[in-house]
């Protein structure tokens, strides 16, 4: 097995060198467990508008179809997170779409003739992006135990602040989304430990609760 770096790592592909598709890769699979549309949507955008270059394997992103889709797909999502519940369904459909995006994404920064390499990042992507999307899908569930609404839709427009904010540090300041990256990994794998067990014990109490109503006729 060859594991030299191939040729889109040692030299620039699209103005880009090797740590800045390295970032590109990790920021897509890890915004992807957070906003995937939103990172799908501005990725494009920022390729079709010619703010960046982006790879190769990348460019269908910015195809006009993609895009309106994308951008749809947005609108939809900003409201969905914004509603008690609503956003922990969406979440829960999202497993399946998240995780499995995210790791085609970072895959497709490096290219297809990166070989292993592309492999590797994709493990990457899915690895964040499940990583993501776990701390995400936990934190809401909890915070849905609340009765106000206003704790889950500032999480929401957190979330839809900080995934713009990565993706230009990934592009402008690799180097520094790396360090933000660790610390963001850090908080999310606290917080999915700390809460699994407060969500486990939420959904078996709701259990219990409409296990327990009689059925009326």
């Amino acid at each position: 097995m060859d594991w030299a770096w191939p040729s889109s790592l040692q030299q620039t592909v699209s103005g880009l060198d090797a740590m800045h598709l390295l970032a590109l890769a990790a920021v897509l699979g890890w915004a992807s467990g957070l906003r995937l549309y939103l990172v799908v949507f501005l990725t494009g955008l920022a390729g079709a508008m010619g703010w960046i270059h982006l790879p190769p394997g990348l460019q269908v992103l910015q195809h006009p179809g993609v895009l309106g889709l994308a951008g749809f797909l947005v609108l939809v999502e900003f409201f969905a997170d914004k509603v008690p519940w609503v956003d922990s369904a969406w979440d829960a459909v999202h497993t399946f779409i998240r995780i499995p995006a995210g790791a085609a994404l970072a895959a497709g920064a490096l290219g297809a003739d990166a070989g292993v390499w592309t492999f590797m990042a994709a493990l990457m992507g899915g690895g964040l992006a499940a990583t993501a999307h776990a701390a995400k899908a936990t934190t809401r569930a909890a915070v849905n135990a609340s009765p106000e609404p206003f704790s889950n839709i500032g999480l929401s427009l957190l979330g839809d602040a900080t995934v713009p904010v990565m993706l230009w540090l990934a592009w402008s300041h690799p180097f520094a989304f790396f360090i933000a990256l660790a610390l963001a990994l850090v908080v999310m794998v606290a917080l999915t430990v700390l809460l699994f067990k407060f969500v486990r014990g939420l959904v078996g109490r709701l259990r219990q609760h409409f296990g327990a109503s009689p059925v009326r006729a």
